[in-house]
């Protein structure tokens, strides 16, 4: 029987492939199985992967025609994993060695639907640690607890799929796929339902995966029109709370946490592209007047100036032609 499959998404990463797949072999174990998806590579990622089939023990291939993105990518993976616990790991990322046995010690121990863990970010030379914001550590809770406070940083602010592990009978659920097609922000309607929906979590303060941040082809450094994506993204996460018995409770965290991604595009506006810099503010105008108004206007009530300024401003521009051309490009 596979205890655990672990899906790592590749896309034009030559670079980063060889450092992540020595860290999956320094992690293979005989009931351990890597799914590799290339998303229809066009650098040499296919070949680096190819000889991966033969050098590390339980890797298997899988290869897109066609780039869908990361979500779809996860969701080619989750498709073929036949472990009793999944993890996730990005192509240009890598792990301590050993790490997998020990998370998955840790979390057969506390029995719970998953677990989430700390990481450690890497930029350039730099490294920081990065901790889940969530105080209690090592204790099975309920994840829907793990939600609020509307205004503080928690859980599910903490969206990387990558920093845990999950139980297959969250997948089973359909818990654990992915709102295919989205290009980024992909973990945020992810993790707002899995803590929404499941029934058990558990925060492990455990070191061993490092994320590397800035490398110039990820998505969070290029401002093209596949970063308006945060915006379908958050609808979903709007539209299926606000279905949730606890909408009341729970929409002012969500609208908050869109608001703060909405001002956090806009704040750094100058590194999309004109057209799409154009689009994105008439695109969030018009997110901002699909939200509940009256939670919109409680949230920005509670805003330092700067931010509220910004957001009321947008929410009373006037929504532009050719919006949706753009988006869909």
């Amino acid at each position: 029987m596979v205890k655990l499959s672990v899906i790592v998404p590749f896309y034009n990463v030559q670079t980063y492939a060889p450092d992540t797949l020595r860290s999956l072999r320094a992690n293979a174990r005989e009931d351990f199985e890597f799914i590799l998806v290339d998303d229809c590579s066009t650098d040499g990622t296919a070949d680096i992967l190819r000889r991966a089939e033969d050098e590390i023990p339980g890797v298997v291939v899988r290869r897109h025609k066609q780039n869908g993105g990361l979500a779809t990518a996860r969701n080619t993976g989750l498709d073929a994993a036949r472990g009793e616990y999944l993890a996730f790991l990005d192509g240009d990322d890598w792990l301590a060695p050993g790490f997998y046995a020990e998370l998955l010690a840790r979390t057969e121990e506390l029995g719970c639907d998953f677990v989430r863990t700390d990481h450690v970010q890497v930029e350039g030379r730099n490294r920081s640690v990065h901790r889940v914001p969530h105080g209690r550590r090592g204790e099975v809770l309920d994840p829907r607890d793990a939600i609020l406070p509307a205004g503080r940083s928690t859980s599910v602010d903490y969206p990387y799929a990558w920093a845990g592990l999950y139980h297959r009978r969250l997948l089973d659920r359909g818990l654990l796929h992915f709102t295919d097609g989205l290009r980024t922000a992909e973990d945020r309607p992810w993790i707002w339902r899995l803590h929404r929906e499941a029934d058990s979590f558990a925060v492990l303060g455990l070191l061993g995966i490092f994320y590397r941040r800035g490398v110039a082809s990820s998505l969070t450094q290029i401002g093209d029109v596949r970063q308006l994506d945060f915006i379908r993204s958050f609808d979903q996460v709007i539209r299926e709370t606000a279905e949730d018995r606890d909408a009341q409770v729970l929409l002012p965290k969500a609208v908050r946490t869109y608001c703060a991604i909405i001002f956090h595009h806009m704040s750094s506006i100058e590194r999309f592209e004109p057209a799409v810099a154009r689009t994105l503010k008439s695109m969030s105008g018009a997110a901002l007047k699909r939200m509940p108004q009256q939670v919109l206007d409680d949230a920005l009530d509670s805003m330092d100036v700067q931010r509220a300024t910004l957001l009321r401003r947008l929410r009373r521009r006037p929504a532009a032609a050719g919006t949706k051309e753009v988006a869909a490009a």
